[in-house]
């Protein structure tokens, strides 16, 4: 049988999609926008006025599927509908898509949602490993070259994580080697940036993260710390090893009929929130990793591949580590706000552009300029 089998009877459709419904002000074009819709709104709204949709073909069924969309007044929602609509009908169009793929992907994606959990999220490993992840992150968060660059979430964040003073151990994994990391949080112009919130998560030794782990009682190999006045944040952990992303769902299954390996390199992950400066999620990768130019998921790049080193007996000393302990250390260099606002405005421009469309930006995100 099938792995992604399943009967009509099986198939459940959830509305997944959250539109802002207001814009908030910024620099950039602003234009009124529509109240609230609420799902009575959508589900009893009157059969009038609309298109009348008959006798739909293959050659008419894209517009006329966005006209019966473009009813709604959130002009962004109208625009990333009519985009994805347009898409979609052509990649059925190009790869002649039978009744049987159609059903497999369908299948697929109902395979996708059962598996995820609070704790485990196939869709986010789906993204990763299409590469959809890296692209959102790449368009959403742009860096000048001073900055970090940004990697992927992965499916294995959580938000239990205990808060933990600097020099603290996250790990309570005694097959680990143990590792001291010593970090700094700047900005572009070398500026110590203190009172960042830093989250951080790595896998055991057996390359699992304690969620994968059904007898988990407590967090493990992760925690949240606060740079000090000097940017500093340190903190005890383990070497770092190559691990599989989870293979036993339909992302696993379909990495195994694409030909595809599912291992990651080696890495900790790194998050950072303050008030006024860019989100970041990153990750630093040890250098020489056998999957280091081949990451599943394509969270690698140049500027985060880094070096261990040993602990001297000086250092071993200050920070109350064993001498000969693996030593990370690292600069994350963060962005603000309006730096990365900026940047993101003139890509999308100059995007825009390139590909020959009347669009305005509102809220720092394309719509159609019908003005």
């Amino acid at each position: 049988m099938n792995p992604f089998d399943l009967s009509f009877s099986q198939l459940q459709f959830v509305s997944i999609f959250s539109f802002p419904t207001s814009i908030s002000t910024s620099t950039t074009t602003q234009t009124p926008h529509s109240p609230p819709l609420t799902m009575s709104d959508t589900l009893h709204k009157p059969p009038t006025g609309g298109p009348e949709l008959l006798d739909l073909t293959i050659n008419n069924i894209t517009p006329n599927t966005i006209l019966i969309n473009n009813q709604s007044s959130n002009t962004r929602l109208k625009y990333v509908m009519s985009r994805l609509v347009t898409h979609l009908h052509d990649f059925a169009r190009e790869t002649r898509l039978s009744t049987d793929e159609w059903m497999l992907a369908i299948n697929f994606l109902v395979k996708t949602g059962q598996i995820s959990s609070d704790v485990r999220n196939e869709f986010i490993l789906l993204s990763d490993i299409l590469g959809l992840s890296l692209l959102v992150d790449a368009i959403n968060h742009p860096k000048p070259a001073a900055a970090t660059e940004g990697s992927v979430l992965g499916p294995f964040h959580t938000h239990d994580a205990p808060t933990l003073d600097n020099g603290a151990s996250m790990s309570s994994d005694p097959e680990g080697e143990p590792m001291l990391a010593v970090c700094t949080v700047r900005d572009t112009r070398g500026n110590p940036i203190a009172g960042v919130k830093v989250d951080i998560w790595e896998t055991d030794s057996s390359g699992h993260y304690d969620v994968q782990h059904s007898d988990r009682d407590e967090p493990s190999e992760r925690c949240v710390m606060g740079s000090d006045e000097q940017g500093r944040f340190w903190f005890r952990g383990i070497k770092p090893v190559s691990y599989p992303i989870p293979y036993d769902g339909p992302v696993g299954k379909l990495l195994q009929l694409l030909g595809r390996h599912c291992w990651r390199p080696a890495h900790v992950h790194f998050m950072f929130e303050k008030e006024g400066w860019d989100h970041l999620i990153t990750a630093v990768y040890l250098r020489g990793d056998p999957y280091e130019t081949s990451d599943a998921v394509f969270g690698v790049k140049k500027s985060l591949i880094v070096d261990l080193h040993k602990v001297d007996a000086e250092m071993a000393k200050e920070y109350g580590v064993k001498e000969g302990s693996w030593l990370l250390k690292h600069d994350f260099v963060l962005v603000t706000e309006k730096e990365s606002a900026d940047l993101r405005d003139q890509l999308a421009e100059e995007a825009l552009k390139k590909l020959g469309l009347s669009l305005k930006l509102i809220d720092h995100l394309p719509v159609p300029d019908v003005d």
